[in-house]
């Protein structure tokens, strides 16, 4: 369909971009049929990337026109999947919040660069209509029949594996073989596979790492955050908590992060092609890395507006379903800066890459025994190592350290948290 000759509130819902690496991904399931209404936030379809299963969702309220794809379908981002009528006036076009890519739900209109919403959500700006499917508005691509139908994520894992599809019972729409079909391959056998960093999700991580490193100018800060007071406030938080509802230090951390990174905008939001927006809004991406090897950086939303307890709450829902493969598009694409924690493995300090377009990156080291100096005195106490890896086109380090230095006063008063 011709840009011209759509109306103004008539829009395209096309293959989200759920990551800078991201290039393509599989129509698993729609959620929605024609003449359906939907709000924003409503699951739309269901989408397999190298990230897993993702819930899709709309970004407008409206009603379904077309729906232009059927199931199993891989289809390159920015492909229009369906199509619907936005019930009030929205912007044409509207970018990933933190990816600067085309959302699931785009319309052709031109840039408008002042348009940044006071809600947190994204700019406007122009994009091109993918070629796909535009010639031909009103055609349906059918799935064969005959066919057994088999997403490629898991017909690649089922080749690498040496699995026999047919023997196989598919748990996706019409039968259709997925990801999570494909049964565990023997431990015995483990040392023979191909080697991790050929699988999709190692590709599309080196990727995105290949991309920051090449076109980011990174700089690096560290300071050792003495955690003895949070300690023992988080031992009184949880003395009458049941084990299942106790925090842990990386929520009451997080949480303090968040309420910091208002007074230090240059630190949060995304840069494209040189030019730095602010987000307004504060969404933390937490690094989860999955059982079966690579990581997703799913967002805890409005970060700044919760107490370590609901910082947690979201941690244990994120970490949960990141694992069973049922985390939403928006957790994965709004995401304004990243905490990685390294937990207790063993590392005193982690030093992270940013994840383009964002232009910041907070890791959290082991928490550990170290002597410090309290009131002119030396003992020992908890201490924690946090990095922050900064993009130097939008700050500096000056601004990293004031940052990092007024995190760890936070930290001394964690009832402020509250």
């Amino acid at each position: 369909m011709d840009s011209k000759q759509t109306p103004p509130n008539l829009i395209d819902i096309t293959m989200p971009a759920l990551g800078a690496d991201m290039r393509d991904g599989t129509l698993i399931e729609w959620q929605v049929k024609r003449g359906d209404k939907v709000a924003k936030g409503d699951i739309i379809a269901v989408i397999e990337t190298s990230k897993g299963a993702i819930d899709m969702e709309t970004y407008h309220d409206g009603i379904i026109t077309e729906l232009l794809v059927e199931p199993i379908i891989k289809l390159p981002v920015g492909s229009v999947m369906a199509r619907m009528t936005a019930t009030k006036a929205e912007p044409q076009v509207v970018t990933s919040p933190a990816l600067g890519t085309t959302d699931s739900t785009t319309a052709t209109g031109k840039q408008t660069p002042a348009d940044t919403r006071q809600d947190g959500s994204p700019p406007t700006v122009m994009v091109e209509r993918h070629p796909y499917l535009a010639r031909h508005p009103s055609v349906l691509v059918q799935p064969n029949p005959s066919r057994q139908l088999v997403s490629p994520a898991a017909r690649l894992l089922a080749s690498q594996q040496g699995i026999m599809l047919s023997g196989l019972t598919g748990s996706g729409p019409n039968g259709a073989i997925l990801l999570r079909d494909i049964p565990a391959k023997p431990e015995q056998h483990a040392r023979h596979e191909i080697k991790d960093e050929s699988s999709s999700m190692r590709q599309a991580i080196s990727d995105a790492m290949s991309m920051s490193k090449q076109q980011i100018p990174h700089y690096y800060l560290a300071l050792d955050i003495d955690l003895s007071t949070t300690q023992t406030w988080l031992k009184q938080q949880n003395q009458h908590r049941e084990p299942e509802q106790r925090l842990l230090i990386t929520a009451v951390i997080i949480a303090a992060i968040a309420r910091q990174l208002p007074r230090y905008p240059a630190l949060n939001g995304s840069c494209h092609e040189g030019q730095f927006t602010p987000a307004g809004a504060i969404h933390i991406g937490n690094t989860i890395s999955l059982r079966d090897g690579g990581l997703v950086v799913p967002a805890i939303l409005n970060a700044n507006q919760l107490t370590p307890a609901q910082v947690m709450a979201s941690l244990k829902d994120i970490t949960e379903r990141a694992r069973r493969g049922r985390l939403r598009s928006s957790e994965l694409t709004c995401a304004t800066i990243t905490v990685t924690s390294i937990g207790e493995r063993g590392a005193d300090s982690l030093i992270g890459v940013i994840y383009p377009p964002q232009v910041a990156i907070i890791g959290l080291g082991r928490l550990r025994k170290a002597p410090i100096v309290s009131n002119d005195k030396l003992c020992v106490g908890d201490v924690m190592t946090v990095t922050l890896s900064a993009d130097h086109r939008v700050s500096d380090g000056l601004t990293g350290s004031r940052f990092l230095t007024a995190l760890a006063k936070q930290l001394q008063h964690p009832e402020d948290l509250l």
